[in-house]
């Protein structure tokens, strides 16, 4: 079986949330250096450190690498994976909080909803350097099949990485492409709600769900290592929602 024993593994919005749970996974898995990059140089910090007391003691041969960037500045993107180098897998997690509405919203205001995530993504792809073997695995989410109310423009951002995974992988191959679709996560992108609201959010999806609970970032992880692990999938979105579509 497939392993990422030896790789190198370059994760875009590593320091908190599916990110870090992936970077979290990638280096218990053996990885030989796994890169977690984020906006801040105090929130990579903070996640290396924490990263580094997960797996201290467990005698593991990777390093933990934490480089900030600013995911909006295609010069800061593009020097980022200049300075890595060779990688093996590049993971896209990294955006802000999305904006809803849409009839009383000022379009001219969510021009921005593109940058990090699907910009800021394509301009990392572009530039990475893969090694033979390697994979890219963006982030989407399932607006892009059950949009609620409200998610319009989140949609149709969904939509265009979805739709943009299976271009690439037809031009990249053999490097593999492929994203994940997560439903609802308890994640800190849900800290802007007060704290019961947030927690009415949760309930309520809970009790919809087919699985009757709302994700932890480590059960997305799993997702992402196992995209990055088999050879044999390219250009597909891979659904971890609960069921959230068939309720």
């Amino acid at each position: 079986m497939n392993t990422l024993e030896g790789k190198v593994v370059l994760i875009v919005g590593g320091s908190s949330g599916i990110g870090f749970a992936v970077a979290k996974y990638a280096i218990l898995s053996l990885a030989s250096r796994v890169i977690i990059a984020s906006s801040t140089s105090e929130r990579v910090t903070a996640a290396v450190q924490e990263l580094t007391a997960i797996t201290m003691g467990k005698n593991l041969p990777g390093k933990i690498i934490g480089e900030a960037v600013n995911a909006k500045e295609s010069a800061s993107v593009k020097g980022l994976v200049n300075r890595i180098g060779e990688i093996d897998h590049l993971v896209w997690t990294s955006g802000e909080s999305l904006k809803t509405g849409f009839k009383d919203v000022d379009l001219d205001g969510c021009r921005d909803l593109f940058d990090i995530r699907f910009w800021g993504a394509m301009i990392a792809v572009q530039n990475a350097k893969f090694r033979h073997g390697g994979s890219v695995v963006l982030t989407t989410g399932s607006t892009v099949v059950k949009p609620p109310p409200g998610y319009a423009l989140v949609a149709g951002l969904a939509g265009a990485i979805d739709a943009v995974v299976r271009g690439l992988a037809v031009d990249l191959a053999p490097i593999r492409v492929n994203a994940v679709s997560p439903g609802v996560v308890n994640t800190k992108l849900w800290n802007t709600l007060p704290t019961e609201s947030r927690k009415k959010v949760m309930e309520n999806a809970a009790a919809k769900l087919l699985v009757k609970h709302v994700a932890e970032p480590d059960e997305i992880a799993e997702v992402y290592l196992f995209l990055m692990k088999c050879d044999y999938i390219t250009g597909q979105r891979i659904e971890v929602d609960g069921g959230n579509r068939f309720v």
